[in-house]
């Protein structure tokens, strides 16, 4: 697994969020932490079934989780951070 989440810079929080109360901004980054957890997981998983149906397994094996978890988060995720914020902290009305 890869060293946990890296530090977010807020300009790229989502404008709600980086608005919304430290509250918000604290379950969002949450979330995005148990999105990766789980996109790792789920990634691991779908390379351990890859090496299973070919028989093999390479010396790059073990580092395509990470990378591909990391490339997954790097690209925006799965939606799933926003989701739980907002069932977590509803928006605030303005």
């Amino acid at each position: 697994m890869s060293g946990g989440l890296a530090p977010i810079d807020a300009a790229l929080l989502p404008a709600d969020i980086r608005q919304g109360s430290q509250t918000r901004r604290d379950a969002y980054v949450a979330s995005l932490g148990f999105e990766q957890m789980l996109v790792q997981q789920l990634t691991e998983s779908l390379t351990s079934s890859a090496r299973s149906a070919v028989g093999g397994d390479s010396p790059y094996a073990s580092m395509m989780p990470t990378a591909m978890a990391d490339g997954i988060m790097e690209a925006g995720g799965l939606g799933l951070a926003r989701q739980l914020t907002d069932s977590i902290v509803p928006e605030e009305r303005r």
